[in-house]
């Protein structure tokens, strides 16, 4: 890392903290049609009948413009149907989207890295037979519109039940049908809407947008599916824990045994959870579905051949693809193989500024921790540190990294300025430097503070697998 027009480092920072043209613009537009959705679009007022509005003219001069003109026209009269709000919620989604692609140049920039190439598509989820289905779904989405957030109750939501336990079944439906599902029950636990103190406004129409494009007929493009053959070298584990389910994504840098460009990639395991594990003991939930956290947490590389990868980076795992390899240790990859691996394009429907989660190396800053929390400071400026994000499960805590001299992150982008999520540390204890790593724990541990942590959820998960095979015996 080097601040400001120095160069030859591993990030130029003074980019992160420029504005950006058109950015404020089109999110404003986006905050003014979620604004629109909270009290609903089925007898719209003036005020909503603006807001709408500001979206069609964000949108002027695009593609877009005629089908977003006349939705916005008939929405604000109060007449809109389902094609109307698709091309709204599509509206929504392409501003996003250019927020994104925009924010994601100037990662690229600051970090001088190869640029990403576009991701080709194969072909399309969804066989014609559910047409049915998705369109039932589309109808129940555009309920919620024209309800409001304030207007949601018991009854309303309910409505997607059905559509759900329909979808579920269907490989082909069954991203469809979670995020349906996981939105039902978000809403499910607000109602009835008209009593909320706050409501999440933004998530909710990102949610509302996302999965009415997802039941447009055809829209989910499979990602054309290549091999990986070489080196696989971990950089770090990003824990994703909700009260059901876990999910711990790798994110690495892939040598090509060709000798091609390297590439950032990922591979990901999820399972369900009940809420009594926490900690380490996720751990022992995702062990059986990624062998790679093995590799992760003793700092080792790992042989693919001939593994599974779509043009989006993401691996699809498979142990029969991958062996352990030699010894790796991660800031070793940051400081020499990073620097010129190539990140992969993000597929449409996923350009979203939450989406962006970009591996860097972070060296040269000095650490402070105060009541707004731990940040960077670079060149001048304040590095936010978002060290909530921090999992549980490992041993790398707010502490650690405000005592830190080197931090290998997440770059993200919230609530308009970017900030960095640790993956793993350096710091020096006693002469030494020492490094930390939020993964340490995932393939298993000697430390005593993880074995305690460890020991103390095996009861929970024991006791979770044998009522699960008493269900499948039965």
């Amino acid at each position: 890392m080097v601040p400001d027009d120095e160069g030859g480092g591993l990030m130029r920072t003074d980019l992160l903290f420029d504005g950006v043209d058109g950015l404020d613009e089109a999110l404003a537009a986006v905050d003014a049609f979620d604004a629109a959705l909270v009290a609903g679009l089925l007898r719209p007022q003036p005020e909503q009948a603006s807001e709408v509005m500001e979206l069609a003219d964000a949108v002027a001069g695009t593609p877009l413009a005629a089908r977003v003109g006349e939705a916005a026209d008939r929405t604000a009269a109060g007449a809109a149907g389902e094609d109307h709000f698709v091309a709204l919620a599509a509206a929504r989604c392409a501003l996003l989207g250019s927020v994104h692609d925009a924010l994601t140049a100037r990662v690229t920039e600051a970090v001088g890295r190869p640029l990403a190439e576009e991701a080709p598509v194969a072909g399309t989820d969804g066989a014609d037979h559910a047409t049915n289905l998705l369109a039932a779904a589309r109808s129940w989405l555009c309920d919620l519109a024209r309800a409001g957030w304030q207007g949601i109750d018991h009854e309303l939501v309910a409505g997607a039940a059905p559509v759900v336990s329909a979808m579920l079944p269907d490989p082909a439906l069954r991203r469809q049908a979670t995020l349906l599902d996981g939105f039902a029950a978000e809403l499910a636990a607000s109602c009835p809407g008209a009593t909320l103190e706050r409501i999440p406004v933004r998530r909710w129409a990102d949610l509302w947008s996302r999965a009415l494009l997802l039941t447009v007929p055809r829209a989910t493009g499979t990602s054309a599916r290549g091999t990986a053959t070489g080196r696989l070298l971990p950089l770090g584990v990003d824990v994703q824990e909700h009260a059901t389910a876990v999910q711990a994504q790798v994110h690495a840098v892939f040598e090509p045994a060709d000798g091609s460009v390297p590439r950032l990639v990922r591979a990901a395991a999820s399972a369900p959870k009940p809420d009594t594990v926490v900690g380490a003991g996720l751990w022992q939930l995702l062990r059986p579905h990624l062998s790679l956290l093995t590799a992760v947490s003793e700092g080792r590389a790992m042989d693919l051949d001939a593994m599974p990868v779509t043009a989006e980076g993401d691996l699809l795992w498979d142990d029969a693809h991958a062996r352990m390899g030699e010894p790796a240790d991660a800031f070793t990859t940051a400081r020499v193989a990073l620097p010129t691996a190539a990140a992969a394009a993000t597929a449409p429907l996923d350009r979203h500024p939450a989406r962006i989660a970009v591996p860097v190396l972070l060296e040269g800053y000095e650490a402070h921790m105060d009541d707004d929390g731990t940040a960077f400071e670079i060149a001048g400026h304040r590095l936010a540190v978002d060290t909530d994000r921090t999992p549980a499960a490992g041993p790398l805590t707010a502490e650690a990294v405000a005592a830190s001299v080197a931090c290998m992150a997440l770059l993200r982008w919230d609530a308009g300025e970017f900030h960095v999520q640790p993956l793993a540390v350096e710091r020096t204890v006693r002469k030494k430097t020492v490094a930390v790593h939020a993964g340490a724990w995932a393939g298993g541990t000697t430390d005593k503070a993880g074995v305690r942590a460890e020991k103390a959820a095996t009861g929970a998960v024991d006791a979770l697998r044998e009522r699960a095979g008493r269900l499948l015996r039965k």
